[in-house]
């Protein structure tokens, strides 16, 4: 039977947060600064948290970019970066320090701080170091640039499926082991895990924990950014699967540099005239669940706070303190009574049969939807059922479980 992870502790005092990406190139950065400095002009205090190593920086108007600590821009708003080095750096000489025993029983040679260099993945690991500790700072909201939007679904996903593993490789069973460990090290001849590999690894499950509950929150959402065009049109139908399938909140959709559509020109009015053709086709296809606030061009790259207010709210964060956790967007039916079945139900808009695989493992249903995929733990009564079939039917996929008579008590 598959051990699940711990369902993440409710978070209290969180940040109205705001998780910003969109297709590559589509001015995400610039929304994101302008989205908290309007929060911050609404009295809200606010960090604005940039992936980009080069920071919000440009955007803002500041020479350099951010510190990795929060530096106050302007009243009421700060800004930090993500930088994956100092991170990187900063875990290795950690490990380093705590498995110093098993590395001078082996003669390795100590490793310096200046002689690391991150490695692939380190700024996912970093990043969500960063939401970590920014969650737990005193922000009124906290706005984040992201990656471009598969970067930024990937590293949404990552808390889940880490404690998933954590869970697998180092159990709850640990605690037991821990206490033989002086035993067995002695039957197999060989000094067995040290203390401080459970201790790390409930340490980080804490840490992931955080950063899970933050991104689960009802006061997080996610807002598009996207340039109108067929190209960024195609990224966010794709990404739609993923953000159904991992249950993530979209409260708006941002088309950004819009341009006029009363120009004189007749070039820069035939652009306009596709740009607002493409805006109609958004509308109808995501304006009933991503609202359209569109976002115009300056006509130049936007660079400065008086840039940002000129472009202005790209959408009010609002508060949503009061919605509470809207966790995954699952529904249970019970419908033993009509036909002997339990239906689990997740909303799937847009995708098709071909895009959905669907495999039960133990107590764990394995779903892919499109290039994304999700380990799900079933419910303790859906635990109890035999998966007798699957129905994807006007954006919703239906799994039908069926009760095992010899698990279920009988009723008169």
């Amino acid at each position: 039977m598959t051990e699940r992870a711990p369902d993440p502790a409710p978070v209290t005092g969180t940040p109205r947060t705001v998780l910003v990406t969109g297709p590559g190139g589509a001015g995400r950065s610039t929304v994101a600064a302008a989205t908290a400095l309007a929060a911050a002009r609404r009295g809200s205090r606010t960090l604005l948290l940039s992936a980009d190593p080069a920071g919000p920086g440009a955007v803002l108007g500041a020479r350099t970019a951010p510190a990795v600590e929060p530096a106050e821009v302007t009243p009421g708003l700060w800004a930090a970066r993500v930088d994956p080095a100092d991170y990187f750096r900063t875990e290795c000489l950690a490990l380093q320090e705590r498995a110093a025993t098993a590395l001078d029983m082996l003669g390795a040679r100590r490793l310096d701080g200046e002689e690391l260099t991150e490695l692939p993945g380190s700024e996912q690991f970093a990043l969500l170091q960063a939401l970590r500790r920014a969650s737990a700072g005193d922000w009124d909201v906290l706005v984040v640039d992201l990656p471009p939007l598969r970067d930024a679904l990937s590293v949404l996903a990552l808390p889940e499926r880490l404690r998933r593993l954590l869970g697998r490789l180092l159990p709850a069973e640990r605690q037991a082991a821990r206490a033989l460990r002086p035993m067995m090290a002695q039957l197999a001849g060989v000094p067995m895990p040290a203390g401080w590999l459970y201790g790390a690894a409930a340490r980080r499950d804490e840490e992931l924990a955080a950063v899970q509950a933050l991104i689960g929150a009802g006061t997080t959402t996610v807002r598009l950014v996207a340039e109108p065009g067929p190209a960024a049109g195609d990224a966010l139908r794709v990404a739609r699967d993923g953000l159904s399938l991992y249950g993530l909140r979209v409260d708006a959709l941002v088309p950004n540099k819009v341009l006029p559509t009363d120009s004189s020109d007749a070039w820069l009015a035939t652009l306009a005239a596709q740009q607002q053709k493409c805006l109609d086709e958004w509308g109808e296809e995501y304006g009933p669940a991503w609202p359209l606030r569109a976002v115009r061009h300056l006509g130049r790259d936007p660079r400065g706070l008086d840039d940002l207010d000129h472009l202005g709210d790209p959408g009010d964060p609002g508060d949503l303190a009061d919605a509470g956790p809207h966790g995954d967007p699952w529904w249970v039916e019970d419908r033993r009574e009509e036909d002997g079945l339990l239906v689990w139900s997740l909303p799937l808009p847009g995708a098709t049969k071909a895009d959905v695989g669907l495999v039960r493992r133990g107590d764990e249903l394995l779903l892919t939807v499109g290039p994304f995929h999700r380990i799900v733990p079933l419910e303790a009564a859906l635990r109890r059922c035999t998966v007798s079939g699957a129905a994807l039917t006007d954006g919703v996929l239906k799994v039908r479980f069926t009760p095992e008579p010899g698990l279920w008590p009988r009723t008169p």
